[in-house]
């Protein structure tokens, strides 16, 4: 069997699998986030926070719930870092220095889980199951209480009010997140990834001297910084590593994992606003970019250019050989698609257009399917953007189920689609600018300016991903990171939670013959090719002096 073929068959399997999951994972997270029933483990989580469940909140509560609570979750996440030395069962780790844990703590409560740090060498068990690992599951809490927040929006009328943070918050952790990453990693402990907690390993004689090999809880980490979105690895690394990833079956769970939830969310979303069509116009959007992207992924590796390329069967350079260049593409798709940023390959080892489609991946705002919460948000926000394009086209008033896209609606979605290329581009020119940063760099030229480009464009679409060759360890790649990271990931939130109101707010239009169809194949066309011409204009200019050009002259 050639590559080829086994990488189309691995395809073929993901997304098999992806739909039976659909349904039902879809309707249970419409049940848990409708559910007026409290379990008795949510009840102690806000006695202890002194949270009333029932309470309701218009947009601005709703709003500072998630402002303080991830305020502080990054406060102590950065203090845990820098005792972390004083802390027992860590006796052979020192605490970490104020910029990288400040940029640590922006990363992982961000959902970006971007390192500049070796994992295995830099964080110590309490740090990486108490610190990191707790934050992979709050931070892909709060994403899908803030998606499920605008649904309601779209599903409410004549009030303001959202739901209850903390309700939400508890209830993604405690009924969705925890169950499947329990039996995720029992999956993962059979495919031979480990889950211990000794220490550093010294094994033979490796160039001379020792060889040391880390333990640690990895499979329930790994679990969760698939299932939700996060990507950080707890080895260099990340999920090329035998003890995170093991094989080529653990290889493709892990995919679905990342995949999981973000596709099952348009299921809940059309559950919850009363008509499934509308979630199934969303999931046309986001599986047709995703099987463009991975397919297009492919055929780029695996195209031959030269004696190398022929010989390796393709792009190997990077990658790994247990994965291949299938598994290791459809990792890679799959990743800076959705704001995973977990990695099984170097991606700066890529093809220059390969390089370019896991860079425009992550620029297309992270949306087909997008992260945990935020790639179903993201996605409406694009299709509100693509009604209104339709209602210029006809002279009409734009609606999207039942509610009317005003100018206040409008703005609000403009400013959320500017904010991230306004960060991504503003803080690469200011790097390429400065000599300092300039140094970080292993190479010149083209390549050399998608590293820092990659960098950005990961840090503020809360990817977290790396192209690998940036000396990011260094106080203004560590300090900028951390607050593209921050800005990225909460001010989009603020224009998604503002709007969310206002459409809730609003009372419902009638459908007449004039209104748009936002359930047909017509609508989902006009979704992607609104996606894809707004990130064009955007990014174009700079993918054009990175990747297009190394690519081109490739």
């Amino acid at each position: 069997m050639s590559s080829q073929v086994a990488g189309l068959l691995q395809l073929i399997a993901l997304i098999a699998a992806l739909a039976l999951a659909y349904r039902p994972l879809g309707d249970y997270m419409a049940r848990v986030y409708s559910s007026e029933k409290n379990y008795r483990p949510e009840k102690w989580i806000y006695k202890a926070i002194g949270a009333n469940p029932a309470a309701e909140m218009r947009w601005p509560a709703y709003l500072r719930g998630v402002l303080a609570f991830s305020a502080v979750s990054v406060l102590f996440l950065y203090l845990m870092q820098r005792v972390q030395g004083s802390l027992p069962g860590s006796p052979a780790f020192s605490s970490i220095d104020p910029d990288q844990a400040f940029n640590t703590a922006a990363s992982f409560v961000a959902n970006t889980n971007w390192q500049s740090y070796s994992g295995e060498q830099a964080m110590g068990h309490v740090v990486q199951t108490g610190g990191l690992a707790v934050q992979n599951f709050l931070s892909a809490a709060v994403g899908m209480a803030v998606a499920v927040a605008l649904v309601r929006g779209f599903a409410r009328s004549r009030t303001g009010e959202l739901g209850n943070f903390w309700a939400d918050l508890v209830r993604g952790t405690v009924r969705i997140l925890i169950p499947i990453s329990v039996i995720g990693a029992i999956v993962l402990v059979a495919c031979g990834a480990i889950q211990n907690f000794s220490g550093i390993h010294r094994v033979g004689q490796f160039m001379g001297g020792t060889q040391e090999w880390n333990g640690g809880a990895v499979a329930s980490q790994e679990v969760i910084k698939e299932l939700g979105t996060n990507g950080g690895g707890y080895f260099n690394a990340n999920s090329a590593h035998p003890f995170e990833n093991p094989n080529p079956l653990s290889n493709l769970f892990e995919v679905f994992l990342i995949l999981l939830i973000p596709f099952a969310l348009t299921r809940t979303f059309g559950r919850m606003v009363g008509s499934l069509k509308q979630g199934y116009a969303i999931l046309g959007a986001m599986a047709i970019i995703w099987i463009g992207f991975t397919v297009l992924m492919m055929w780029t590796e695996f195209a031959h250019r030269g004696p190398a390329f022929e010989i390796a069967g393709g792009a190997m350079e990077g990658k790994e050989n247990r994965f291949g260049i299938a598994g290791s593409s459809i990792f890679a798709v799959a990743t800076t698609l959705t704001s995973t940023g977990a990695v099984n390959s170097f991606h700066s080892s890529y093809t220059g257009f390969g390089g370019g489609i896991t860079m425009l991946g992550m620029q297309l705002g992270e949306i087909a399917p997008g992260g945990v919460g935020s790639g179903l948000y993201g996605m409406l926000i694009m299709a509100i953007i693509a009604v209104f394009i339709a209602g210029l086209m006809v002279g009409r008033t734009p609606e999207y189920l039942g509610k009317k896209i005003g100018t206040g609606q409008i703005k609000l979605a403009a400013c959320y689609i500017l904010v991230t290329p306004a960060l991504v581009l503003g803080f690469t020119a200011v790097a390429m600018a400065l000599p300092t940063p300039a140094d970080s760099m292993t190479n010149s030229g083209a390549h050399g300016f998608s590293e820092i480009l990659y960098a950005y464009t990961s840090g503020a679409n809360n990817n977290g991903s790396a192209f690998a060759g940036l000396g990011a360890d260094t106080q203004w790649f560590n300090t900028t990171i951390g607050i593209a990271m921050l800005l990225g990931r909460f001010l989009p939130m603020v224009f998604v939670l503002a709007l969310a109101g206002s459409l809730a707010e609003q009372k419902p239009v009638p459908e007449t013959a004039g209104t748009l169809r936002t359930d047909k194949p017509l609508y989902t066309g006009l979704l992607v090719g609104t996606i894809l011409i707004i990130t064009g204009l955007t990014y174009f200019p700079a993918l054009a002096l990175g990747p297009l050009a190394e690519g081109l002259a490739s």
